[in-house]
């Protein structure tokens, strides 16, 4: 497998949380997303958005984080990422995808570099626009976490999942701006550090990558 990604991408890191659950081995690609590397022909080919990651495999071209890590649960499905049972899918779905779909589109890399130029907002006005939006999100899905009874160590019961992949890199770039406060968060903090703990996890972070800078 090979896996193209940028370290500080928070889908690149979803996907690496991914392989390494499932044990799988990966060389990886780093495409550097400051030199707008993902706007070469080469890789445009691959990835027709120029966002990362892909994940290649036998010949095959995986693109979208979500969909990559989905189709490593079907392809390698121990351990599971995903509940048994539907409505405990369709629940770690909706973490997923209240992360993937409503905070982090619009507070990746390519979002804040048009808001500083060319719409030319000053660093503080960046700053206010990221943490607000992840404030947003954070104060829904803490309310999940804390009062459904449904999350254990992780976010649904007491093996990491689709959700814990998702959730990890975005409390991970909540540091961006050491202004975001995580007070209000308890449980998805306590559900951070217990990921955290994994081997799984540790290894995928940013700081850990061959590209990191």
């Amino acid at each position: 497998m090979k896996l193209y990604g940028y370290f500080r991408s928070s889908a690149a890191f979803r996907v690496r949380i991914a392989l390494n659950l499932k044990g799988l081995a990966f060389d990886q690609l780093p495409i550097h997303l400051r030199k707008n590397e993902q706007q070469k022909s080469d890789y445009l080919a691959l990835q027709p958005q120029g966002l990362v990651p892909v994940l290649e495999e036998d010949g095959e071209v995986f693109i979208q984080s979500l969909a990559i890590i989905e189709y490593l649960d079907e392809t390698h499905p121990m351990p599971p990422l995903l509940p048994g049972h539907p409505a405990g899918r369709a629940r770690v779905r909706a973490l997923a995808q209240a992360i993937a779909c409503d905070i982090h589109p619009i507070d990746n890399l390519r979002v804040l570099r048009y808001l500083a130029r060319p719409l030319g907002h000053d660093e503080k006005a960046v700053e206010a626009w990221f943490n607000h939006w992840i404030k947003l999100g954070f104060d829904g899905i803490e309310r999940i976490l804390a009062e459904d009874d449904q999350a254990g160590t992780f976010c649904h019961g007491d093996a990491p999942g689709l959700a814990d992949i998702c959730l990890v890199p975005q409390v991970y770039n909540s540091k961006r701006y050491p202004s975001f406060d995580m007070t209000p968060y308890p449980t998805i903090a306590r559900i951070f550090d217990a990921c955290m703990a994994l081997d799984a996890f540790e290894r995928a972070r940013p700081e850990r990558q061959p590209d990191a800078e």
